[in-house]
């Protein structure tokens, strides 16, 4: 009997397993730009409202020639990033030349193009509604948005003290110009320059090609709300304008936004910045069945990239209405979210097991700021396991060494609160270490030559696990196996490597002990 076979041997029969085969023939097509922006040199520096309008056309001259392109290649939808018009890098006051009064479409009607008039000092938002209506293609951009809120004396109110709210804020055009949903992010991530809305906002929009998408931005993707709270209302299509700085082994852009996709059996629409000196790169169209991404390599030409796609519709309401015969009924149905429980435990590790005895093979060592426990990987087969607390992970492998390479793996688990304090999680890691010391493993990679096949498993206390698989140079492979199971048990295995690995990843999310 293989290793292989005898691992298996003691699995318990799981349920919803993953398939990466499109089952259905409706489709849209899909475009998101990656955009290397022309920044403000000194963002600190408080600009005039015609300065600051000079210097966001420079950008939106960008995105006109990219929704052009876009639409000539037939696309419905088109994403641009976040921060991609003005910017980053301000504070509260030197951002002030740059926002514009932004309405809620909930409340009434506008299209900015063939109603300029109607509001003062919204240039930009002009300029996107005639983007959209031009090239006939819903439209989706941020930019920076004033709000005026009531000043009070009571002590309690969000209001801040002059007297206006700035948000970072997704926009939504239809094909006609009109605006039809607008977003205020709602965790931030180190912006002086905006607030925190009061209220998170799960915020959707419907389209006649492929029904309803919802609005996320950037640091958002980890969290419960708005994120997980508009896939626990049925909203399978998100649309993710982010400035994403990368960080390995575990949070590359292209490795996480397909992990999520995969693993909350979502389509995202991720549009990142392309900035070599703060490391953002890498964006990409993800859905359940497939992943049409970009990932420049460092010394790569510091320029844009569009990506379209045609893509699965997973709006089981637009299914519905709009799919004509039973058997594409049917097919629909097959891609829906199985029922499941919201979580199975409520303590950060989670197992009727006490604590595995320490081996005198573990050490410990950073991975992105937590303290991993990590076991190697040496052998050329063999089962190994690694636990944090009573959170364990399994390891059965084979490795396939090429040439003469001397490269060290390890195993890693961590069970608990990120060292930032505010969200918790669980992971099981394969790692390849930058180096051949133990204090190397954690570290960032970015190439590898050791193929592995491997079945990587976690008894996980969240049904909120994302997996991924990232070889050399930053090249996804997708999972051969993908499993979650009522109990919490969750299995990724795969083998016939692309490349060289670098991470293997199972990454749980305890959004319900997140310090909020």
């Amino acid at each position: 009997m293989t290793l292989f076979s005898a691992f298996a041997s003691f699995i318990f029969t799981l349920a919803a397993v993953v398939e990466n085969q499109p089952v259905m023939e409706s489709s849209y097509v899909a475009a998101v730009y990656e955009h290397n922006l022309i920044l403000n040199p000194e963002p600190l520096v408080q600009l005039s409202r015609s300065a600051a309008l000079q210097h966001m056309q420079k950008n939106l001259d960008i995105y006109e020639e990219q929704a052009a392109e876009a639409a000539k290649q037939g696309a419905q939808i088109l994403v641009f990033p976040e921060d991609g018009i003005h910017g980053y890098h301000f504070s509260r006051s030197s951002i002030s030349g740059y926002l514009e009064t932004i309405p809620d479409p909930q409340q009434e009607s506008w299209n900015p193009c063939t109603e300029p008039e109607k509001y003062n000092v919204t240039e930009v938002l002009q300029r996107l509604s005639c983007m959209a209506r031009r090239n006939k293609l819903y439209l989706v951009a941020n930019m920076a948005g004033l709000q005026p809120c009531p000043l009070k004396t009571d002590p309690t109110s969000s209001c801040p003290s002059d007297g206006r709210w700035q948000f970072n804020t997704n926009v939504v055009f239809r094909s006609d110009g009109l605006l039809v949903a607008r977003y205020h992010k709602y965790n931030l991530f180190f912006e002086e320059s905006f607030d925190t809305p009061p209220q998170p906002e799960l915020i959707a929009f419907d389209t006649p090609f492929a029904g309803k998408f919802g609005l996320i931005t950037c640091f958002d993707i980890l969290f419960h709300k708005p994120t997980i709270a508009l896939v626990e209302k049925g909203v399978r299509q998100l649309i993710f304008p982010t400035a994403w700085m990368n960080l390995l082994p575990l949070l590359d852009s292209v490795q996480f936004h397909r992990a999520l996709s995969l693993g909350a059996n979502i389509t995202l629409l991720a549009a990142n910045l392309r900035n070599d000196r703060l490391n953002m790169r890498g964006s990409g169209i993800y859905t359940p069945f497939s992943a049409t991404y970009h990932h420049a390599q460092r010394g790569d030409p510091e320029e844009g990239r569009l990506l379209v796609a045609k893509v699965p519709v997973l709006d089981q309401q637009w299914l519905d209405k709009n799919v004509t015969t039973q058997e594409e009924v049917v097919k629909a149905e097959l891609i829906s979210p199985k029922a499941t429980d919201s979580g199975f435990c409520h303590q950060e590790s989670c197992s009727d097991a006490s604590p595995a005895p320490a081996s005198s093979d573990n050490f410990t060592s950073l991975m992105m700021y937590d303290l991993f426990t990590f076991v190697l990987v040496n052998e050329t087969e063999g089962v190994t396991n690694v636990c944090s607390g009573t959170f364990c992970c399994l390891l059965e492998y084979r490795r396939f060494p090429q040439g003469d390479s001397e490269e060290l793996y390890a195993l890693g688990a961590f069970a608990g609160m990120h060292k930032n304090g505010i969200y918790a999680h669980q992971v099981c890691a394969l790692v390849r270490c930058a180096g051949l010391d133990l204090s190397s493993c954690g570290q960032q990679v970015e190439e590898a030559e050791t193929k592995l096949d491997f079945q990587l498993e976690g008894r996980f206390g969240t049904r909120y696990v994302y997996p991924s698989v990232l070889v050399s140079k930053m090249v996804l492979d997708e999972p051969e196996h993908f499993e979650k199971g009522a109990d919490g048990r969750v299995i990724l295995k795969h083998s016939n490597m692309s490349g060289g690995l670098v991470t293997a990843c199972l990454y749980g999310r305890m959004y319900h002990l997140d310090n909020e």
